[in-house]
């Protein structure tokens, strides 16, 4: 809840914001990643740890409100593609920040999140694109934390957690998106404060 003597939340920008990295570009989303998104979404292997695969026409409205979220405010789930020498790069998923769009224990917050095709993983993309998102969040946008959430099971994903620095809250919870009975259903939940963050530049410096 906002008044006219606090700022607007989630906070926006003047322009979409996009982000090169040593190996990446964070960017808005094109229509040419429509089919490659689907792709992946509908891989066994990358969403072993969702409830279900995602049809194409649910991976499309993730797209199109993503592209909903960047009009309002200038950032949002960014798609990831590889900065190759050659003319273009290569889409391999997303890297982003958003507002869940259910209530959760940690609601209202700003979520960090990646979703990457098989091919992309183990090379350390997820990591390097999440640390220019967090960069992006406390010093571009202005975030005062940022937080992350997984399955218990996903330890591959909250290893990329720990790697940004994030810390485990202990506030677990059952996910209201996943089935009840689901193993899936229990998440851990990680955050992240700007001072921290800061911080954690600063050791990395010295």
């Amino acid at each position: 809840m906002t008044s006219p003597d606090t700022p607007a939340w989630p906070p926006a920008l003047p322009a979409v914001l996009e982000i090169d990295t040593p190996r990446l570009r964070l960017r808005r989303w094109t229509d040419a990643d429509r089919a490659p998104f689907a792709a992946l979404n509908a891989d066994p292997a990358v969403m072993r740890f969702f409830p279900a695969l995602i049809p194409r026409e649910a991976s499309d409205r993730s797209i199109d409100a993503w592209l909903a979220d960047f009009d309002a405010r200038g950032w949002s789930n960014w798609a990831v593609e590889t900065r190759e020498s050659h003319a273009e790069g290569r889409f391999i998923g997303f890297v982003g920040l958003s507002v869940p769009r259910r209530t959760l224990p940690c609601s209202p917050c700003v979520e960090i999140g990646w979703r990457l095709a098989r091919a992309a993983h183990g090379q350390g993309y997820a990591t390097e694109a999440a640390r220019a998102a967090l960069r992006a969040g406390f010093v571009d946008i202005g975030l005062d934390e940022i937080v992350s959430m997984t399955a218990v099971l996903n330890t591959p994903s909250e290893a990329v957690m720990k790697r940004l620095g994030m810390v485990d809250s202990g506030e677990n919870f059952d996910h209201p998106g996943v089935p009840e009975g689901s193993p899936l259903r229990p998440h851990v939940l990680y955050r992240l404060t700007r001072a921290q963050w800061l911080a954690g530049q600063q050791a990395t410096r010295a």
